[in-house]
């Protein structure tokens, strides 16, 4: 291939790229300017991309008319405590799985594919009456559990090919050493699993914070809901937004998952960098 011909491959691709970020970033640029308009620009028959003349009366307004803190604390605890438990079970379980190849190992990918094949409406009958049996409706706890099932077995699978990248040579000199398997799992292995365990964790965050149709179903007590739940609400009887405070209280509900990846994506690259190993 000539250069000319490389360099024509190159822009075409740089091309596509961009075409494929500004697809992405498109809503999310839409939703911010909207946050920002006042009423008689939400309704203006000529929309316009930049405010004429932005104002933070929506950020106010959505304050004022619902609970908003309250829910964002309840889906910060569900979202923190489902990423936790999900990568403390995971880790081990996803290492059997990878290092002893067998019945065990098909039977967890197995359990990946076919978890994540099922839609939420065909589960949350048999989930109720569970949840329902251990007094969990309308519980945090319960829901934390929902999201812990939900979110394990991409967790298991992810967390599983980090462990197949570790070289089997470190732990065998461990066992050379004396040590057991605890062990090596917890300062050989889960070392090197940082960048892996990082990655699973904010999956999980972000699947429980953005999760609704379970925290709709399972939670009832208007105290208990989480936010995207009360988002809903700016929504009037008859299916009429209130445009302005739910752009702005979507806005905010959107920054904390933007902050932390922007936070721990660094920590992943340099991660992955520490836990390269020399031969």
């Amino acid at each position: 291939m000539s250069p000319r011909t490389s360099g024509t491959v190159r822009a075409g691709q740089y091309a596509a790229l961009l075409c494929y970020l500004v697809f992405l970033a498109f809503p999310f640029l839409w939703l911010i300017s909207t946050a920002f308009k006042p009423a008689r620009e939400l309704g203006s028959l000529h929309p316009t991309w930049i405010p004429q003349d932005p104002t933070l009366d929506n950020f106010r307004q959505a304050f004022d008319e619902q609970p908003l803190l309250r829910a964002a604390a309840n889906s910060l605890a569900a979202a923190l405590c489902a990423a936790l438990i999900a990568v403390v079970i995971a880790t081990p379980m996803a290492y059997v799985t990878a290092r002893h190849r067998g019945r065990l190992s098909t039977a967890a990918t197995g359990w990946v594919v076919v978890s994540q094949a099922f839609p939420f409406v065909l589960v949350i009958i048999p989930l109720f009456l569970v949840l329902k049996y251990l007094h969990l409706i309308n519980s945090l706890w319960g829901l934390i559990l929902v999201y812990v099932v939900w979110s394990l077995p991409f967790a298991l699978w992810m967390l599983a090919g980090y462990v197949r990248a570790v070289p089997p040579e470190l732990e065998e000199a461990a066992a050379v050493d004396g040590a057991g398997k605890a062990r090596i799992l917890v300062s050989v292995t889960a070392p090197l699993l940082a960048p892996g365990i990082v990655a699973t964790a904010l999956f999980a965050f972000i699947t429980a914070w953005n999760e609704f149709f379970f925290a709709l179903v399972l939670l009832k007590t208007p105290e208990k809901q989480t936010l995207p739940v009360v988002l809903t609400h700016f929504l009037g009887a008859e299916g009429v937004a209130d445009l302005g405070p739910l752009a702005a209280a979507a806005f905010l509900a959107t920054l904390p998952s933007l902050v932390l990846f922007a936070i721990i994506q660094r920590r992943i690259t340099g991660g992955l960098t520490a836990g390269a190993v020399k031969n």
